[in-house]
């Protein structure tokens, strides 16, 4: 049962990959492997759970069920944010909220609109989270970018920034966050630290691809003869109004995280039902048909429900994996093997661009203890292995950098890359030819940034 949930697994994997081939939707396929995961689980418990080195008691059954329901909480969470940030995107959109950023967007230079797309996502990324991020610049791109293919592919710099800006921040990331809340890390050292090598990690397929691209982009042409301006849904005002509540209400989750100290889709959904309330007041006096596609109801039909359903599919399929105990394994196994905290941190990056980085991360949290000064001093001194494992310490600040920068080498080994995948149905094989080496090289090399700078200090 053990290695039949691995089987299962990776056809699974296979299955979303080869989405066009097979003209299987990738939602179907990642819930079939979630569930028939969880099913293999529960009824082969018994035989599954005495392999491991802790098993978890007699009422294998109990503990099973009793774990979906843990990470389906921890799941629904990253749901319940996808849902409020795509519902506030899609009324900023709705609004046309998007021109006051695209109307100023002049170039049409391939050359020029990569390093400008590249380096509003980073920064962006840092200040609300890689995921959001990439709802919002995915948006921008429509406005921009009229060729479905061109999209991709600005979409994939969109997923590789997004990453790398939120690996350098404490919020910018949900794998650092975790980091950040278990004070493996401080929000100071973080930022200092992983700037560079993160900002190397963008900059390395930036230049790149400047050698190679181009020519200019076709714009859509609602955006190209001014025709738009007849068919305002809503007034400048009511446009304006409507881009900065979305984006304040965007900017304000980790504030709100920070000030109350409850999760981010509490923050979401606060300034959905503040935006909500907004439209509602706003056009309250319009009739149905003009108020319809400008209401959070209206715009709830044009949110992708598919991609949220291959995003429940994926993440539990990975927490099966995770309770029965394979992750763990996985790094023991490193640990084992490897013994390099650099070697490990880079392993771990490649892995999480295969499966979720979030359970990976919080594997690695349980497996390698933190360190304190007391213990540090009490082991024999300041130097060796332990010393890797402080607050600060080499191995956390690179696992931040390896685990948010490593999964953008495959579309569905971030959450960035699964809304970029789901929003655009960007084709999976399609990114791993076009963008995989790109962002393999830019992850390396912001690896390396950091070991020459900091590992070897």
């Amino acid at each position: 049962m053990y290695a039949l949930m691995a089987l299962i697994f990776v056809f699974g994997y296979v299955c979303i990959a080869l989405e066009h081939p097979l003209k299987i939707d990738k939602a179907a396929s990642a819930l079939l492997t979630a569930v028939i995961g969880w099913t293999v689980l529960v009824l082969g418990a018994d035989s599954i759970f005495p392999l491991l080195d802790s098993a978890p008691g007699d009422d294998n059954t109990a503990y099973v069920v009793s774990e979906l329901r843990h990470h389906l909480g921890e799941i629904s969470e990253i749901l319940f944010f996808l849902l409020g940030a795509m519902t506030i995107v899609e009324l900023v959109d709705a609004h046309q909220g998007f021109k006051v950023i695209t109307d100023r967007i002049h170039t049409r230079k391939r050359v020029y609109l990569l390093w400008l797309v590249g380096f509003i996502t980073f920064f962006l990324s840092a200040a609300l989270d890689n995921l959001t991020t990439t709802i919002v610049m995915i948006s921008l791109l429509r406005k921009l970018i009229d060729d479905k293919h061109e999209r991709w592919f600005f979409a994939g710099i969109v997923v590789i920034a997004a990453n790398a800006g939120g690996a350098w921040s404490p919020i910018g990331d949900v794998t650092t966050t975790m980091l950040w809340i278990g004070s493996q890390i401080t929000a100071t050292g973080i930022i200092r630290n992983l700037f560079i090598p993160s900002i190397v990690c963008l900059l390395v397929p930036l230049i790149l691809l400047s050698f190679t691209l181009k020519g200019d982009i076709q714009r859509p042409k609602a955006n190209g003869n001014g025709a738009e301006a007849q068919d305002d849904p809503a007034t400048r005002f009511e446009r304006n109004l409507v881009f900065c509540i979305g984006l304040g209400a965007l900017l304000f989750v980790p504030v709100f995280k920070t000030v109350t100290h409850l999760p981010p889709y509490m923050g979401i959904l606060f300034g959905l039902g503040v935006l909500w309330l907004t439209t509602e007041v706003m056009h309250r006096n319009k009739n149905d048909e003009d108020k319809r596609p400008l209401s959070v109801v209206g715009v709830l039909r044009q949110v992708d429900t598919t991609s949220v359903l291959f995003f429940l599919g994926i993440l539990l399929a990975v927490s099966s994996l995770a309770t029965a105990g394979h992750l763990g394994q996985v790094a023991t196994l490193l640990k084992d093997s490897l013994g390099n905290v650099y070697a490990i941190n880079i392993v771990v990056g490649l892995l999480s661009s295969v499966v979720d980085n979030v359970p990976l991360v919080a594997g690695a949290m349980k497996m390698y203890p933190l360190v304190s000064p007391e213990m540090l001093l009490a082991a024999g001194g300041t130097g060796g292995w332990l010393s890797n494992f402080v607050v600060d310490g080499t191995f956390w600040e690179m696992l931040a950098y390896c685990a948010g920068t490593g999964g953008s080498v495959l579309i569905i080994g971030s959450a960035a890359g699964v809304a970029a995948m789901g929003m655009e149905k960007i084709n999976f094989i399609w990114y791993m030819k076009r963008m995989s080496l790109l962002a393999l090289l830019g992850y390396l090399g912001g690896a390396a940034t950091y070991i020459v700078l900091y590992g070897m200090a």
